[in-house]
């Protein structure tokens, strides 16, 4: 059963950087892809960041383009999202999830599962 764990989200004034970690159990990063979104109050969950499984290709939302960075550690099967020059808009609970097998349809929710419980990132003065 695939399973992940968020966490490092928290309070950041804007302009800040946080590290948001995803622990991974039932896969193999270097075998299925992954990604991170979000979901802000009243808002659809929206795709962020995704790396391919194999090739490690990352794709980006253009809202954070240059700003959040996609990386993973395999051997230790975590992900992690590198966040930089925070904007209040931001703010949302952020998820990791892999894509659904056999398919891969970057920053789409629908295509991907095994949803964490999510880690709350708040940018705020």
């Amino acid at each position: 059963q695939v399973q992940f764990v968020e966490s490092g989200g928290g309070l950041v004034q804007p302009g800040g950087s946080l590290t948001l970690s995803c622990a991974a159990s039932g896969l193999t990063l270097s075998g299925s892809a992954v990604g991170w979104f979000r979901q802000a109050p009243g808002k659809q969950r929206e795709g962020v960041a995704c790396i391919t499984s194999r090739a490690g290709t990352t794709v980006y939302a253009d809202s954070v383009k240059g700003r959040f960075t996609i990386s993973r550690d395999t051997f230790n099967k975590t992900l992690y999202l590198q966040m930089n020059s925070l904007k209040p808009e931001d703010t949302a609970v952020y998820y990791c999830a892999t894509a659904l097998p056999g398919t891969y349809y970057p920053l789409d929710s629908s295509y991907f599962s095994s949803w964490g419980q999510g880690t709350q990132v708040t940018v705020s003065s």
